[in-house]
């Protein structure tokens, strides 16, 4: 089974129907059905943290859908363990020029350990090192 790695643009997209991408969103969705899904952690982290802002409702939302990721039995996530955090801010101090956050870091590491090619996302930082972005 193929392997997709899934990027907290992609998780921002499928919850909050006013992003620009949810609706290619929502069509990639019907098509990862017969691929196994890799995220990590510090994704789900970051994804948590970008709705701090939005209201209790969209937050209790939110948590419902990581409570969903982590009980999917086709979606790994990854935890985050010294050796990927130390990796990631191996890659972070390699590519002082591109501006990549530490979760992006930790995420594109995750996905070299892996062998995944493919990321859900439409962040130009993962086609910089390589990856094919899918949203």
């Amino acid at each position: 089974m193929k392997l997709i790695f899934v990027d907290t643009l992609y998780w921002v997209a499928l919850a909050n129907s006013r992003d620009q991408w949810h609706e290619r969103a929502i069509e990639l969705q019907k098509t990862v059905p017969n691929h196994r899904l890799i995220t990590t952690e510090a994704v789900l982290i970051e994804f948590l943290n970008y709705f701090s802002s939005f209201g209790s409702f969209m937050r209790q939302t939110v948590a419902g859908i990581t409570h969903d990721i982590l009980d999917d039995p086709d979606i790994e996530v990854l935890p985050i363990n010294s050796s990927l955090f130390l990796s990631g801010l191996n890659l972070d101090e390699q590519r002082l020029d591109k501006g990549y956050s530490m979760v992006d870091c930790i995420s594109m590491m995750a996905m070299k350990n892996r062998d995944i090619s493919e990321v859900l996302t439409h962040d130009k930082h993962f086609s910089q090192e390589g990856f094919n972005i899918l949203l």
